[in-house]
């Protein structure tokens, strides 16, 4: 069932709630430039026995452009999403962008989740400088060239992606990106820097990185995985957008993590 929430900025977020209603939840959060739908594999998978809650971030899909995006404000679209939903408590997956939303709320609100997996990610991804340039960059002349070369950085030499439905369709929703939302994100990713946090983090932690992936790396993930108590580190063969490029690794690596958790 697909919803439409107010966040506190009185804006609206596009949301798709599958699965059981008393089932425990677990939401998922796409990457820069993508939409919920990147997620086709793990909800068909989950939501059997579980309640998955996917969503399309501010400025993305079709959720609204929002003027002003912050990191904070990323997480508490994801409050204001459960708290719209009447949910107390739940599991949180994100991926790249989604992944440092997930660090976030592990930060100021473990309270409210079960455990997070971040996937191909990092405590501070890229520099400010680059995304500020691409911001400026997406603002003047749209997402045109971004489109044509984003192949290289979402998936690795291995994956034929053009022979695969799924990685066409999340291409596409990068072209179907509204350049003001894109371009917002980038710039509450420039001011992104969690490095000195995350060790206070104490929800249960599960950190996927994709061996080949060229733009959050295994140091990356490593880092995480050092700072973070008791949390674990999984690795995937494939590049940035993992869960596409090795759905059933992936999914069977989170199924086997919340299991855990209960």
């Amino acid at each position: 069932m697909n919803h439409t929430i107010m966040n506190r900025q009185h804006k609206t977020l596009s949301v798709q709630v599958e699965g059981p209603e008393n089932a425990p939840v677990i939401i998922f959060s796409n990457s820069l430039g993508t939409d919920k739908g990147m997620w086709d594999p793990q909800a068909e998978y989950f939501k059997q026995h579980y309640r998955v809650i996917r969503y399309d971030t501010r400025g993305h899909g079709k959720s609204d452009v929002m003027h002003g995006t912050t990191l904070q404000q990323l997480g508490e679209d994801v409050l204001d999403m459960m708290d719209a939903l009447n949910i107390s408590r739940a599991h949180f997956c994100g991926i790249s962008m989604g992944g440092l939303t997930g660090l976030w709320l592990g930060i100021y609100y473990p309270e409210r989740f079960s455990s997070i997996t971040v996937a191909n990610t990092a405590a501070k991804i890229g520099t400010q400088d680059a995304w500020l340039a691409r911001a400026d960059a997406v603002q003047s002349t749209g997402l045109e060239s971004l489109v044509k070369t984003t192949h290289s950085r979402w998936f690795s030499a291995n994956f034929d992606y053009q022979r695969n439905l799924l990685a066409q369709q999340v291409i596409q929703s990068l072209a179907n990106t509204p350049a003001h939302g894109y371009a917002n994100a980038c710039r509450a990713l420039a001011l992104a820097d969690l490095r000195e946090k995350i060790s206070s983090i104490t929800v249960p932690t599960l950190i996927i990185a994709g061996s080949l992936d060229p733009v959050t790396t295994v140091t990356d993930a490593e880092f995480i995985h050092q700072q973070i108590k008791d949390s674990q580190l999984f690795l995937i063969e494939a590049s940035h957008l993992s869960n596409i490029e090795q759905p059933e690794i992936f999914t069977r690596e989170i199924k086997r993590f919340v299991e855990s958790i209960h």
